[in-house]
């Protein structure tokens, strides 16, 4: 079974990191690696499209044992692989449910590093179409000349533009950068 090198996973995702690399083993083993990525892609649509359901993975308010009873049924109704909604469960009964996003996004890093893709991390103000999410795959697998999966990320604090970040290079093309720029200008008139 070919395992995800511990050592980088744990110094770059902590314990999100953690997490997805169990995860990740375990749906490798069952041959099962697409039908979980499906599945936390599902569970990270339906966190980013009901707010109440954003709120209550990230209240620490909740107890844990019925916050694993909650996502059980959660995942129960969105018909979630078993393996799915066994490890959401776990995730809730330690208490680690507000680290949902980013172990599925770590998760999703691993998946495409095992495809042999690179990820790359896209924050735009706006939810970005279908249309240009195909462009902007197209466009970074031209500069880069990799396969590239697109982790998303919806920040309206950029006001427009996109930040793309691919391992440690950053492509900052946001208004709020471009306007904080042209004000040090400014300062220097």
């Amino acid at each position: 079974m070919e395992r995800i090198d511990r050592s980088a996973t744990l110094s770059q995702e902590g314990l999100p990191g953690r997490y997805a690399a169990a995860l990740f083993d375990l749906a490798l083993a069952a041959k099962a690696l697409d039908d979980i990525a499906g599945a936390l892609d599902a569970m990270k649509a339906a966190i980013a499209q009901s707010e109440d359901f954003a709120a209550f993975v990230q209240s620490p308010r909740i107890r844990r044992r019925d916050a694993a009873a909650a996502i059980t049924a959660v995942a129960a109704e969105m018909q979630l692989p078993k393996l799915a909604a066994d490890f959401l469960a776990v995730v809730a009964g330690n208490g680690r449910l507000s680290l949902l996003p980013a172990i599925i996004a770590a998760f999703g890093r691993m998946v495409s590093r095992h495809k042999g893709n690179s990820a790359a991390t896209v924050t735009s103000a706006q939810p970005l179409s279908a249309a240009q999410q195909k462009a902007l795959t197209a466009k970074l697998k031209a500069r880069t000349g990799r396969a590239m999966d697109l982790d998303l990320v919806v920040d309206p604090a950029i006001l427009g533009g996109l930040i793309v970040r691919i391992g440690s290079e950053q492509i900052d093309a946001s208004v709020r950068t471009r306007l904080d720029r042209l004000g040090q200008q400014m300062k220097g008139l």
